[in-house]
């Protein structure tokens, strides 16, 4: 809490007019044209590693950032991902989603004693919305197998929660239309790195310039 006022404090000082000058018309809306999925350690901070302003990206961020398919909130209203999924996608410009896991996250250790061992009973319940087998210790393909074990689960469990973004039916009709792209990103905390998943090579790519280039080309 010291930091956040200290931080308020030296917004106003150093930054705030800049902030008024450049980004006061986000008052008036926003027209963000990617919705980024990611966890909600504080060690992720997509503003930092994406070069991003205000307005820029549309983010929802939960423990171990899952995706729970359309099938498991049938019996639940108001559920906080299906909202922010359909609000993107009715009310924003959305043309991507991007699922971004990262190494070393806490939720991926737990899943990895398997969600039952979990004494937490909200956490032990949410975590098993992500539909991954953390107990299972052989490396899968398409997951860096050089990786320690919960950060290959880290790249298994981003796999895994596209295909879960693909059970809302509305999703599902923008990818028939063609008008919506879908990203697995997994960001390797220690080296402040970036790897998009790539069907053509079945595996996680550095996004480099020629990564760059290539998802770029992808773009609809």
């Amino acid at each position: 809490m010291y930091k956040l006022i200290k931080g308020i404090l030296e917004f106003r000082r150093k930054y705030l007019q800049y902030y008024r000058d450049h980004f006061g018309h986000l008052a008036e809306g926003q027209s963000p044209d990617a919705l980024l999925i990611t966890c909600c350690d504080s060690r992720v901070a997509p503003n930092a590693f994406a070069s991003t302003n205000p307005g820029d990206v549309f983010v929802m961020r939960n423990v171990g950032n899952i995706v729970p398919t359309f099938e498991s909130l049938l019996t639940h209203t108001g559920t906080s991902e299906a909202a922010t999924i359909e609000f993107s996608l009715h009310y924003l410009p959305v043309k991507d989603i991007i699922v971004c896991g990262h190494s070393d996250c806490g939720a991926m250790r737990a899943l990895m004693a398997g969600a039952e061992s979990i004494q937490d009973p909200h956490l032990r319940q949410w975590l098993k919305h992500c539909g991954c087998d953390g107990t299972q210790k052989e490396c899968v393909p398409g997951v860096d197998c050089s990786l320690a074990p919960h950060n290959q689960l880290a790249q298994k469990n981003v796999l895994q929660q596209l295909l879960h973004l693909k059970t809302y039916p509305l999703v599902q009709q923008r990818l028939q239309e063609g008008t919506l792209n879908l990203h697995a990103w997994y960001f390797d905390l220690a080296k402040g790195d970036i790897y998009s998943y790539e069907e053509e090579f079945q595996r996680f790519v550095l996004i480099d310039e020629e990564e760059a280039q290539r998802i770029l080309k992808r773009l609809k």
